[in-house]
């Protein structure tokens, strides 16, 4: 699975699982509530107001 910034929470833990620490580091620490199954990851930083591209180089994604 590619793995994109409109992947949600989920699919993202799913296929790295070490993903969880670098969401913590920015503050994210909801990662397992329910808004996790369905909410992607730019939704997310949005939502946090942290930068898209700084959590996609911290993931090692791309968008």
């Amino acid at each position: 699975m590619t793995l994109t910034a409109d992947s949600t929470i989920a699919d993202i833990l799913k296929e790295k699982p070490e993903a969880a620490d670098v969401l913590f580091r920015f503050g994210m620490g909801c990662i397992g509530c329910a808004l996790a199954n369905g909410e992607t990851l730019r939704q997310a930083a949005m939502g946090h107001g942290i930068p898209l591209d700084e959590l996609l180089a911290a993931l090692d994604m791309t968008e």
